[in-house]
């Protein structure tokens, strides 16, 4: 099936850009100026510096540039809402930044105090109030309660200070969010299916509630993996919402192309089953046969409500469906999951800029994995593939991975209790579960923790790996920091530095020597924005293994030399994270269109212009179109009017 390129009608829309050239300007000031036109949609181009990107230097005067503007650009329409009906919903209200005109035009003049405040102004009260709260989860709820209000400044606020606020709308608060979720709970996000609704036709009725009908992108979940917290039900429900706020902060997406869902098929928590606020139903949970029907149905609703191009991603799945969902589904529908594919390439990611270090080939590196969950063999299993890439056999690839879970190094001895995945990397070697001995034994240049055991790269660990590395790679990726393998600042002391060091959780920077590290976070919203957001835009049929390898290869360029050989930092600043995803979508969508996997035609010319050009904004949008005359002939009062010959009715 082919989508023509006829765009979605959008309500909310980027500025139209401008170009503004500036004589002489380097690389770096280009740069910064062009953070600051990404909020205010210049376009900023040096005369004498190279365009940072590809389409930066876009000359609208030029007819045919000005036409593909016109054709990738949203258009905005006046909203049919009027007077409170507006002020109440999200995606409309502005709160007291409606200008007078927009008051009375609108129907909301004399509803709002008579003060007027721009966007920024607002911003900065929002700000101002969080900063003021006791702790994480109230400023989460406030947070939330300024998305049930005004979407457009919450969006702002999320953007701007991304930072500070990522730990809040996402890891880890909102795994504390979901626990108390039975007495947060507000205002309805999302979407409940249940085991009690296991047809296509009923599952289809509960998508047509839905307010928004143009959705796109579905994060759903089933509750019974919350972050590192287990089974949580319904209460859940926080994973999706919060991780399609990331779509929408970190990419770009158009919030109303966003539905979170979960799957209710009832929870093991007996503290759940018992608690009288919980949300969902009080029942175990289902598996099996009845599990894959509800399954199969929910992905055929989906895509019979939404298209076939709808993009559905897995959330916190446990890993015995995790993996079995993602095969089932992956070459016929278009799906990822975040938890095995996402985590897979932040991971090797930061690797490969680990590599610009170590000056080695990514095949050259042996890897030692402490951990080999679903997410921790999903990494390996990326990583065979990369090397596969640079020229190594499959076998040889595999030759260079070492697992270890908890029955300990995975080896041949154990074949014939091996999950599937693991036999590919099974060794002929003793068995142990000793890691120390294992380092010692295989001279890795790389560990990668992902056990969920504190404290498990211990000083003897971590002063071999630097005995036998120059620059060890050092990863300690269990979440939450209470469950790191190490903490940034063990592995910085022990190593006196040397360490290439990142981290599943935030680490503080560490200052030793006079000289400050600054750990990075492999966290997984410098890929899965991207990926989404390519995905969507050019309607992808499926998302091939290859695309989360493209993402991983343009994080790992997008980090500079100074967070490199500076602060020792291997992934991109979070503030860049926006930017990193057009580039990452712009990507994907040539794999996509080169390899046949793309539905959108004709091909966009121009990809980055039209990623561009569907990017949300974060600035407030005048709501009421501009009025236009027409030709002064074409507006006359209708016809000339004969003279009527009139009779009296009166009787003579």
């Amino acid at each position: 099936m082919h989508h023509s390129l006829r765009l979605p009608r959008l309500n909310v829309f980027a500025p139209v850009p401008t170009m503004v050239i500036i004589p002489g300007a380097g690389t770096m000031m280009i740069r910064s100026i062009h953070q600051q036109a990404v909020k205010t949609g210049v376009r900023a181009v040096s005369t004498t510096a190279p365009a940072l990107i590809h389409g930066d230097n876009v000359d609208l005067s030029d007819p045919k540039q000005m036409a593909l503007h016109k054709l990738y650009r949203p258009e905005r329409v006046t909203p049919a809402k009027r007077g409170v009906d507006l002020l109440k919903t999200p995606r409309l209200n502005k709160g007291m930044a409606f200008s007078l005109y927009e008051r009375q035009y609108l129907g909301i003049h004399g509803l709002l105090p008579p003060a007027f405040m721009t966007e920024e102004q607002q911003a900065y009260r929002v700000m101002a109030k969080l900063r003021k709260q006791p702790d994480d989860l109230a400023k989460y709820i406030q947070l939330d309660a300024l998305q049930d209000r005004n979407e457009k400044l919450f969006y702002r606020v999320l953007c701007d200070n991304v930072k500070e606020l990522l730990p809040i709308v996402y890891t880890p608060t909102v795994g504390l969010a979901c626990q108390k979720f039975g007495f947060i709970y507000r205002n309805p996000k999302g979407l409940y299916v249940t085991i009690n609704d296991n047809s296509i036709s009923k599952i289809y009725q509960i998508l047509s509630n839905w307010p928004t009908q143009n959705v796109q992108a579905i994060v759903v979940t089933d509750g019974e993996r919350i972050l590192g917290l287990g089974d949580l039900g319904t209460y859940g429900i926080g994973i999706p919402v919060g991780k399609l706020a990331l779509y929408v902060a970190l990419a770009g997406i158009q919030p109303e192309w966003c539905l979170p869902v979960i799957i209710d098929v009832g929870t093991d928590n007996q503290g759940l089953l018992n608690d009288p606020f919980y949300t969902g139903l009080r029942r175990k949970r289902v598996r099996g046969d009845e599990y894959d029907s509800l399954m199969d149905n929910f992905m055929r609703a989906c895509t019979k409500r939404f298209g076939r191009d709808t993009l559905i991603q897995f959330e916190d799945f446990a890993n015995q469906n995790a993996y079995r969902l993602l095969d089932r589904y992956k070459n016929e529908y278009c799906v990822f999951n975040d938890d095995i594919q996402g985590t897979a390439a932040v991971v090797v990611a930061g690797l490969m800029a680990a590599t610009r270090i170590t000056n080695k080939e990514f095949r050259d590196h042996k890897l030692v994995f402490f951990g080999a969950g679903a997410a921790a063999t999903g990494v390996a299993e990326l990583c065979v593939k990369e090397m596969v890439e640079e020229g190594l056999t499959e076998e040889e690839a595999c030759s260079r991975i070492y697992l270890m879970d908890i029955g300990g190094l995975v080896t041949k001895h154990r074949y014939n209790n091996l999950p599937d995945r693991h036999i590919k990397f099974a060794k002929d070697m003793p068995d142990t579960k000793n890691l120390l001995e294992v380092v010692k034994t295989v001279q890795p240049d790389g560990i990668i923790g992902a056990s969920t055991v504190a404290g498990s790269f211990t000083e003897e660990i971590i002063s071999e790996m630097a005995k036998i590395n120059a620059r060890p790679i050092i990863f300690a990726l269990s979440n939450p920091t209470s469950k790191a393998e190490c903490t940034a600042e063990d592995a910085y002391r022990i190593t006196n530095g040397s360490v290439l060091f990142a981290s599943g959780s935030p680490f503080d920077n560490f200052e030793m020597d006079g000289r400050i590290f600054k750990p990075g976070q492999g966290n997984n919203s410098y890929i899965f924005p991207g990926v989404a957001l390519a995905a969507i835009l050019f309607k992808a049929k499926h998302i091939p293994d290859k695309a989360f390898l493209l993402a991983a290869r343009r994080c790992s360029n997008f980090v500079t030399e100074k967070s490199l050989l500076t602060y020792a930092r291997l992934y991109p600043r979070l503030k860049d994270i926006r930017e990193l995803s057009v580039l990452i979508a712009i990507d994907i969508g040539n794999y996509l269109y080169k390899h046949n996997l793309a539905t959108l035609h004709p091909e966009p010319e121009d990809k980055e212009m039209f990623i561009r050009q569907q990017i949300y904004s974060v600035e407030y949008d005048e709501l009421i179109n501009k009025t236009y005359d027409w030709p002064s002939k074409d507006m006359k009062h209708g016809f000339p009017v004969p003279v009527m010959e009139r009779t009296s009715m009166d009787d003579e």
